[in-house]
């Protein structure tokens, strides 16, 4: 018996793209646990995987692999922590309600719980509710002791006030936080999963949809929007953010944060692969009267990166060229946001996040071979573009070339993986 059939299996029980993980990865957690339990033939293997549940969980466990620290994209939690912050002020105590899966760890959730005391939040009135499939990940979480690899990043002030020092490096998380937070084992695909609909103030789901293939994605997305308030957020991961926006979603046009609105007064529509490729959520060229639509995708799908870390010279006026064509695009004005990418690339040479951009447009205006060759010129010279590999992978989708589709998604998340 080849890996096939346990492919299949991981893809029924837990949505899991074996390719989308990279190559080997199922592999090599098959063979883990045959010689963990000294199984030398791939047949008998799956003869116990079959019938004991206890063996079903710990083949997902040598396949999860978790990779989480406190505070990861802390754009998204000033965000989270900005949005609600009139809540504060409105009289009676109803709870912020919030959900984050997969918790893995306990990093994530945890995470909410600081930004939102520091933030001035009673712990008496923050419900968070955590899920991972991984037992052993929640057996971490709830001992809630954390080593270096989990305080990442130059501000490490939270630190101070939530934990406590054990000594070898090692960090007691505080009382306070941990009693924010409660931890459950729970499949996202199964169909028990949150029983209780439209109760969370905002929901975070990051970097997990990106190993799922489409139909899982699609399914996936519409259990999260459920579980969303009417007028709730939704975080996902930054290669993630062109997912959401082919299926309709609203970007909440928080930058950096890669945050939604609900949307599910309309169904989720499922990608239409025969279906000419657009550029996700972005209008048609609109009439010279009418009112263009916002140009959510820029605004949220390609934030601007950090600025070069040599700074011009004193006398050189920095170019804004690049930040005017997004405001353009926003606006609908996308022949003049094209103009100014065109003019940024021939004063300052080829660039992936310019090309990208143009990408984007071009889709905008249903140019498919313009948009196509513009994301492939953003990959030569910077293979690792999240945006234009996310981009890039739709399009393909589009035309039809899943095999294509799935190699673009697989390089967004090894880059995703290697600078996490």
């Amino acid at each position: 018996m080849d890996a096939a059939a346990f492919k299949r299996w991981l893809k029924t029980t837990m949505g899991l793209d074996a390719e989308a993980v990279g190559p080997g990865v199922v592999e090599r957690a098959i063979a883990g646990r045959m010689r963990a339990l000294g199984v030398a033939e791939a047949d008998a293997y799956w003869r116990r995987l079959q019938a004991q549940p206890l063996e079903q969980q710990e083949l997902i466990e040598a396949v999860v692999v978790p990779e989480t620290w406190f505070f990861r994209g802390v754009e998204a939690f000033d965000a989270l922590a900005r949005a609600f912050a009139s809540r504060l002020s409105e009289p009676g105590n109803a709870p912020l309600r919030l959900l984050s899966l997969p918790c893995s760890t306990g990093e994530e959730p945890y995470t909410l719980a600081m930004a939102l005391l520091d933030a001035g939040w009673p712990p008496q009135r923050l419900r968070i509710d955590a899920y991972d499939i991984s037992e052993r990940a929640l057996a971490k979480a709830r001992h809630a002791v954390y080593g270096a690899n989990s305080f990442r990043g130059g501000d490490l002030r939270y630190r101070d006030r939530h934990f406590r020092a054990l000594g070898h490096g090692r960090w007691q998380l505080s009382d306070a936080v941990r009693g924010c937070v409660r931890l459950h084992r729970a499949n996202l695909l199964a169909i028990d999963f949150l029983p209780d609909a439209a109760s969370f103030d905002a929901v975070f789901c990051r970097n997990l949809l990106i190993y799922f293939d489409q139909d899982t994605q699609v399914r996936a997305v519409g259990v999260l929007a459920r579980a969303l308030a009417a007028d709730g957020l939704l975080f996902v991961g930054a290669a993630e953010t062109g997912l959401l926006l082919s299926l309709g979603y609203a970007s909440a046009q928080i930058p950096m944060a890669a945050a939604f609105r609900n949307q599910r007064s309309a169904p989720v529509p499922a990608p239409a692969p025969q279906q000419p490729w657009r550029a996700p959520a972005l209008a048609p060229l609109p009439a010279a009267a009418a009112r263009p639509r916002p140009f959510a995708a820029v605004a949220t799908a390609l934030a601007a990166r950090p600025a070069p870390a040599s700074p011009p010279a004193p006398a050189q006026a920095a170019d804004d060229s690049l930040p005017q064509a997004r405001r353009l695009a926003d606006n609908g004005d996308f022949a003049q946001a094209e103009r100014l990418c065109q003019a940024h690339l021939r004063a300052h040479g080829p660039n992936a996040e310019a090309l990208c951009l143009l990408g984007v447009i071009y889709g905008a205006d249903g140019a498919d071979a313009r948009a196509e060759d513009a994301f492939r010129k953003a990959l030569y010279l910077q293979p690792d573009h999240a945006e234009s590999l996310m981009h890039l992978a739709l399009l393909l989708d589009a035309k039809g070339d899943a095999a294509g589709a799935r190699l673009m998604r697989q390089r967004a998340a090894r880059h995703r993986d290697r600078n996490p």
